[in-house]
């Protein structure tokens, strides 16, 4: 098992224009199956529906702050070998933006990314999918495994958390987030990624092989700043409701992958785990909080055995727009 080298995978570029936004995601892996487009070339993608009946479940990928979907593309010669791989541009990163005006953060909340996600799945026609989410793309993934179980066969966490749980907390992060939507507005991308990637949070990138660094920090600075600053303000951690009252209800399958390095989330990891009987977590040696680009071949020791464990069935066509309903039904969280 090995990731990354010099092996691509094709890609399929996809969008969805929705509510103000315009969505886009990639699609990698097999094409088995001759379900009829449900949309322009481009749009929805002919030949992106279900899978091989008894096959394994597509796989979504959500990348975390400053992230894209291209993050995840030095493994997809590993996660995209057997099954469909869908790699999504969250709302503010990437291609993934308000279409006309200035972004709303209002539109960029946990809740409407969360819609976003279930309309994606929907265009494509995938009733039941696996999930795998890194650090704010975890905390989306985790929201959804709340609300809406029933789309999802397995959850894979890497590096996430259920929120702040005291209100103190989420006031004090809400006014850091602000204080630095502020910042990137006002000084621009590139001394904004400067500052970010400063952080002790990812001290341990400074040992990364030297062309890694680049690639990571090249597809950092090509996110807007008005789109992040609207992220940081719409989905930072304070915003979000916290959902730690509800792991005990988490009836999704999950493995939380954290580096060894990462001692705050390592330390959250074991209370997630305290939880919910549902959480199996394991620990990345050497690794620090981005452990799929620290250590590829760990991380997807960590994965693909999970996700061969909890079983195939492909995800089916027609999920006909249950899971927009079904979220709104369940409510906001928190």
């Amino acid at each position: 098992m090995s990731a990354g080298g010099s092996q691509t995978v094709p890609l399929r570029h996809r969008f969805l224009t929705r509510k103000g936004v315009r969505l886009h995601w990639e699609v990698a892996g097999p094409l088995e199956g001759s379900a009829p487009a449900l949309g322009p070339a481009g749009s929805g993608g002919a030949g992106d529906q279900g899978g091989k009946p008894g096959g394994p479940r597509p796989l979504v990928l959500l990348h975390g702050f400053t992230g894209r979907a291209a993050v995840w593309r030095p493994l997809l010669p590993e996660l995209a070998r057997r099954r469909r791989v869908v790699a999504v541009d969250l709302l503010g990163h990437g291609r993934s933006r308000t279409v006309a005006g200035r972004p709303q953060p209002e539109r960029y909340r946990m809740e409407a990314q969360a819609e976003d996600l279930l309309a994606i799945l929907d265009r494509m026609g995938l009733e039941r999918v696996d999930l795998l989410g890194y650090s704010m793309g975890g905390r989306v993934a985790l929201h959804l495994a709340l609300h809406v179980p029933e789309r999802l066969g397995a959850l894979v966490l890497e590096s996430a958390s259920p929120g702040l749980a005291s209100a103190q907390e989420r006031a004090a992060r809400v006014a850091h987030d602000e204080a630095l939507a502020a910042f990137l507005e006002a000084a621009g991308i590139r001394a904004f990624v400067d500052r970010w990637e400063a952080l002790p949070l990812f001290a341990t990138h400074r040992r990364l092989p030297r062309r890694v660094w680049q690639r990571q920090r090249r597809l950092r600075l090509l996110n807007r700043p008005a789109e992040l600053a609207a992220s940081l303000r719409g989905m930072g951690t304070g915003a979000q409701a916290p959902l730690w009252d509800r792991l005990a209800r988490l009836a999704v399958p999950t493995r939380l992958v954290v580096g060894e390095r990462d001692a705050k989330f390592v330390a959250l990891a074991r209370q997630m785990a305290a939880r919910s009987p549902q959480i199996q977590v394991v620990t990345v040696p050497g690794a620090g909080h981005t452990v799929h680009l620290e250590q590829p071949e760990a991380f997807l020791q960590a994965v693909l055995p999970f996700l061969e464990a909890h079983g195939a069935e492909a995800g089916g066509q027609g999920a006909g727009g249950q899971g927009d309903r079904a979220l709104a039904e369940a409510g906001p969280g928190g």
